[in-house]
């Protein structure tokens, strides 16, 4: 899942850098450049998780100091008070945005405000610069960066194997890291500054997971993969004798120095035909645990072993809690009890189905129990329950039959740790979020623990595509390995993610224009539709019918009024359709693979590109005609726009640092180009609400601007430009969309690949006037109403229901506030399309911004999830205010 989406936005980078182009011919020579910042507040539209999360790191000599790592989307660390993730790699600039994938981590012991990150994302030539090892004494606040000779892999194979970065528990400016590619052990003794290369170590790996793919990335070595010090073998001050090392090596994986490194031998003994993932010291217990797996992770393993070594006397043991021939996984993540010594925990990371398992014993591995068993086959019985109210999406509208369950407690396990201080709590990484518990201990005494996300404030999403529709919710995304959401409210964690069909990765989506119900969204899916459509706003979906030979999302454009749509899907050429894709007709004119837009204004009118030209079609897409056009960028990686409200007026960004690369706008449809003078590279362009007194639409670019990279902000046309983020916010590649709010002014939508999707906000109130439709107001609306209310679906314990909301008097209202009280105790779970509260059987629903106004004669639905037991009967009165509702 995701590799497949990583690669995929990786390619589309690496096609931008390389493509070239002649020079534009035109330009605009009376634009200027003004970078005077504004002061803007950053923050993430808020969906928890969502990505990879391979490690995790607790401070040994600090309670309540943990980190996290992920693939692309950097470090966190955790905020106790708050019980939230604090981003510490967002200073990441464009120009090192493979320092966005963290391979490693390390808390300092001794100090603990010092925390390391060895970062870089791929080894093969995705990634265009090095590795680097990021030292901060300040817990991550800021950093420096030592630059190193090769290069690291944050989002390659191997990569939940670890730690491969380690700190001298006794003398904590000795630091080893672990390298890929074959390049070996590495050492610092000025606590990161410089490093050098153990050049006596006897083993650089050999381990590759697949030696015939040509693109490096599975090819490539995955050498060095964790380092640990037995701290018993060591006094404060002097360096630790005992250290043990993972190579990924199936047939010699683990090493070991008595010396504080000066020597190095393989571990007499030892299994082989496995690569030990993990390797954890209980000095307490005089024990090495290591967890292993035929293959090197995260998606793939197949057989699985746990062994405990005797550091005293060289004896291993086998302690697998599954004998061999009933694994159909490997074991990596795995964790010590430092309270309890003798209590260690694996989890069987890669068995995907029906779900993965964790593994517990209290006597060093002797016995072991499971956080599930099979009762009789399919029946399962859990140790744990779930709650997943904080993140509902995590159960994926699924319902899926036993011995699934859903949500899931996860897959691609490969971090597992036990709070060095506090036996009761557990965190561990998934594919999708943190899972964490706090009463892990009830697992010994025969009741359940309860395991929750862990994970608000980290946000670890790749964006595809953005939407800020006039009406309706303020944001629509396409996401990788997510598919996508809808927020009504950009501070709360949608209920779900887009469904009917879950699209593993979501490449384009648009809506009509002046219909902004009608939404259409592409893309990947292993078997099924690659299109789907949505009448209200993209609340509920339905699936649209796949042409001939498509094989994954493209893009897609919605005309204006929502009356057609164009598709350029992969693997086959572009597509048009009258009505919601029951059938589709080939265009004319334009190639396969060609990027589609739409004009905002004129229906029949869309837009193509690809390799240099621009293409125009006034019949709905039945047939486009290339424009005359020359000079715009010949690769690629563009993405254009069309402005709302004004038939013609494109702009178009994109281009190559060795051709033509920048900014170009059209007043004709695309017949004629201006490049902007102003704009040195371009790679992303939206619109948002006009500042006060202007009459063009607010423009946002991802540029270089004055030599400067970063998120800009213009008022008038292009001619000057405002930097609206600083170099603490810059999130690495922003390249793939960018999009303004039409409501607010000032506010604007930022992709990353890895960090989510980030929104500012101006502190300059003068700029537009702009009210905040996220901000439901406290209505007190008068007038006549009527509530329609239905149970859609029903089950065992739970139902949801939809609420129709009418203003049947005279005067619109301006905010609403829905009361009513249940007949049978049932209690609300979820709400969308409202924010809702609940004291006793009583419910009070609310407006979200955007659904404040209803004009008299007018309507507004909202629905909810809710449990109830024994009766399931509907309210009877409804208030709006202290106005009684019709009931209908």
């Amino acid at each position: 899942m995701r590799r497949t989406r990583i690669l995929t936005a990786v390619l589309a980078l690496a096609a931008g850098l390389l493509a070239g182009t002649p020079p534009a011919l035109a330009a605009d020579s009376t634009a200027k450049v003004s970078l005077a910042a504004d002061t803007y507040t950053w923050q993430n539209a808020r969906i928890d998780g969502g990505g990879f999360v391979p490690g995790i790191v607790f401070n040994r000599s600090e309670k309540n100091l943990a980190y996290a790592r992920t693939d692309i989307g950097g470090a966190y660390r955790w905020q106790q008070s708050s019980k939230t993730w604090t981003p510490l790699l967002d200073s990441v600039g464009w120009d090192d945005w493979g320092h966005t994938g963290v391979v490693s981590l390390a808390s300092d012991a001794v100090d603990p405000n010092k925390v390391y990150a060895a970062v870089g994302t791929y080894t093969n030539g995705w990634d265009p610069k090095n590795g680097a090892v990021m030292r901060s004494s300040n817990r991550g606040a800021s950093w420096q960066k030592a630059d190193l000779p090769f290069k690291l892999g944050g989002n390659m194979p191997g990569r939940g194997m670890g730690e491969r970065l380690a700190v001298d528990p006794n003398k904590n400016s000795v630091l080893y890291l672990g390298a890929p590619s074959g390049k070996g052990l590495w050492r610092s003794t000025d606590s990161g500054v410089s490093w050098s290369q153990v050049a006596n170590f006897p083993n650089v790996g050999n381990y590759q997971q697949d030696p015939s793919d040509t693109s490096g990335y599975a090819s490539d070595n995955q050498g060095i993969v964790w380092v640990t010090f037995d701290e018993s073998t060591g006094t404060s001050g002097n360096a630790t004798r005992a250290i043990y090392v993972g190579v990924a090596d199936l047939q010699n994986s683990v090493y070991r120095s008595t010396d504080a490194g000066a020597t190095w031998t393989r571990l007499a003994g030892q299994p082989t035909g496995y690569l030990a993932h993990k390797g954890v010291l209980d000095a307490a217990g005089g024990y090495l645990y290591l967890s292993y797996s035929d293959k090197g992770g995260p998606y793939d393993g197949g057989k699985g072993q746990v062994w405990r070594y005797a550091t005293a006397t060289g004896t291993w043991t086998n302690i697998s809690p599954v004998a061999e021939a009933d694994t159909y996984y490997g074991f990596s993540g795995l964790t010590v009890d430092r309270q309890k010594p003798g209590t260690v925990m694996a989890t069987a990371y890669s068995s995907w189905w029906p779900d993965t398992q964790i593994f517990r014993s209290t006597d060093s591995g002797a016995t072991w129990t499971r956080a599930w068993d099979y009762t009789s086959y399919p029946n399962r019985a859990n140790r744990y329950t779930m709650d997943v109210s904080s993140s509902p999406w995590l159960n994926w509208g699924a319902n899926p039959s036993p011995p699934e369950q859903t949500p899931k407690l996860g897959w691609m396990t490969e971090s597992l740790e036990i709070d060095p201080f506090d036996s009761n709590r557990m965190m561990y990484g998934t594919g999708a979020t943190v899972y964490g518990t706090e009463n892990l201990t009830n697992w010994d005494s025969g009741g359940q623990f309860t395991i929750k996300p862990m994970v608000q404030g980290l946000e670890e999403t790749a964006v595809n595509d953005l939407a800020s529709p006039p009406s309706g919710a303020p944001l629509l995304s396409a996401l990788g390995d997510v598919g996508g959401f809808r927020h009504t409210d950009l501070s709360k964690v949608p209920s779900m993610m887009f469904t009917s069909p879950n699209f593993t990765t979501t490449t384009s989506l648009d809506f009509a224009e002046t219909n902004a119900n009608t939404v259409v969204r592409v893309g990947n899916l292993d078997s099924g539709p690659h299109i789907a459509f949505s009448t209200d706003n993209g609340a509920n979906w339905f699936a649209g019918t796949d042409p001939s030979g498509v094989g994954g999302g493209g893009t897609v454009a919605a005309a204006s009024d929502g009356s057609r749509f164009v598709w350029s899907p992969d693997g086959t050429g572009v597509q048009y359709t009258t009505g919601f894709g029951s059938s589709w007709s080939a265009s004319s004119g334009i190639p396969t693979g060609a990027i589609v837009e739409s004009d905002r204004v004129d229906a029949k009118t869309f837009y193509g590109f690809k390799s240099g030209k621009f293409y125009v079609s006034t019949d709905g897409g039945a047939t486009f005609t290339a424009s005359a056009a020359t000079g715009l960028p010949s690769g690629d990686s563009v993405r254009f726009k069309a402005l709302p409200g004004v038939k013609g007026d494109v702009w178009l960004a994109g281009g190559a640092a060795d051709g033509a690369y920048g900014l170009w706008h059209s007043t004709d449809g695309g017949a004629n180009w201006t490049k902007l003078s102003n704009v040195d590279q371009a790679d992303a362009i939206g619109f948002g609400k006009a500042a006060t007194g202007a009459s063009y639409q607010t423009l946002y670019t991802s540029a270089k601007i004055g030599g400067v990279r970063g998120i800009f902000r213009s008022t008038d046309k292009g001619a000057t430009w405002t930097r609206i983020n600083d170099d603490a916010h810059q999130w690495g590649w922003t390249g793939a969309a960018i999009t303004g709010d039409p409501r607010v002014y000032g506010r604007v939508y930022v992709s990353t690949n890895g960090r989510g999707v980030i929104y500012g906000d101006t502190s300059d109130t003068s700029g537009g006037g702009g009210t905040d439709p996220t901000d439901p107001t406290d209505p007190t609306p008068t007038g006549a109403c009527a509530v329609t209310y239905r149970i859609t679906n029903q089950w065992s314990g739970g139902f949801q229901a939809d609420v129709q909301l009418s203003n049947t008097g005279s005067s619109a209202w301006t905010g609403w506030s829905l009361g009513w009280t249940f007949p049978n105790a049932q209690t609300i779970s979820q709400t969308w399309n409202a924010e809702s509260t609940q004291s006793g059987s009583t419910v009070t629903a609310k407006n979200v911004g955007w659904n404040a106004n209803v004009a008299a004669g007018s309507s507004v639905s909202f629905g909810f999830t809710g449990s109830w037991s024994g009766t399931n009967g509907k309210p009877t009165a409804f208030k709006v205010g202290d106005q009684n509702c019709t009931v209908a």
